[in-house]
């Protein structure tokens, strides 16, 4: 069943929720938190937005001030930390997002679903280059992930270990439609191309 329709969507809202779990914290310090240990490889964060981020979840009784710091004549720093409402919220967010696969649209699927614009020899380049591109990713995320075993408990590397293992499938199925539009043996190929070579359209296609 689909997850509950959230008051807030924005999945830097659920990181702040997380990283005040792990303690209070002023807006500066949740940057740097979410920075150090590595959120920013797995959620798109706008540090810039953060403040509003943190305001809306205010708005909503998801955190609220527990202290105001002031050390010398640096400004104020307003600490938050999460409410019974707020922590009840993280947990049923981030259930629903473990449990419950969700449609995403990641735009290779656009591309995939419009590349019958271009012509397939073009395709069969752009993929290959692609493919390259995978590899390169692939061996650069493997050695980043022998690295940080050497410190860190693998509890904490898991969404870089899946990341890997998106990257492996990816250039699998890539590796493996390139093979079907090089042999000829992709059905439709050969309309695709007779298309963009006379400009007529086969009338199965129409």
């Amino acid at each position: 069943m689909p997850g509950k329709r959230r008051r807030l969507g924005n999945p830097l809202a659920l990181a702040v929720l997380v990283t005040l779990w792990q303690k209070p914290m002023h807006p500066y310090e949740i940057a740097q938190t979410l920075r150090r240990q590595g959120k920013d490889t797995s959620t798109k964060i706008n540090y810039g937005s953060l403040y509003t981020v943190v305001q809306n979840l205010e708005k909503h009784g998801f955190v609220e001030v527990t202290d105001v710091e002031r050390q010398g004549n640096r400004p104020e720093r307003t600490v938050y930390g999460l409410t019974a409402d707020g922590r009840e919220e993280m947990t049923e967010w981030l259930s629903d997002l473990i449990a419950v696969p969700a449609k995403e649209y990641p735009i290779f699927e656009t591309a995939l679903s419009l590349m019958g614009a271009l012509h397939p020899d073009e395709v069969v380049r752009l993929l290959q280059e692609r493919l390259r591109a995978l590899e390169v990713q692939a061996a650069s995320a493997r050695g980043g992930l022998e690295k940080l075993y050497e410190t860190l408990p693998r509890l904490f590397l898991v969404e870089t270990e899946y990341q890997l293992h998106m990257i492996l499938a990816q250039a699998e199925w890539v590796r493996g439609f390139l093979e079907e539009i090089r042999k000829g043996s992709l059905p439709g190929v050969e309309a695709w191309r007779h298309f963009h070579e006379t400009g007529e359209l086969p009338a199965d296609f129409s």
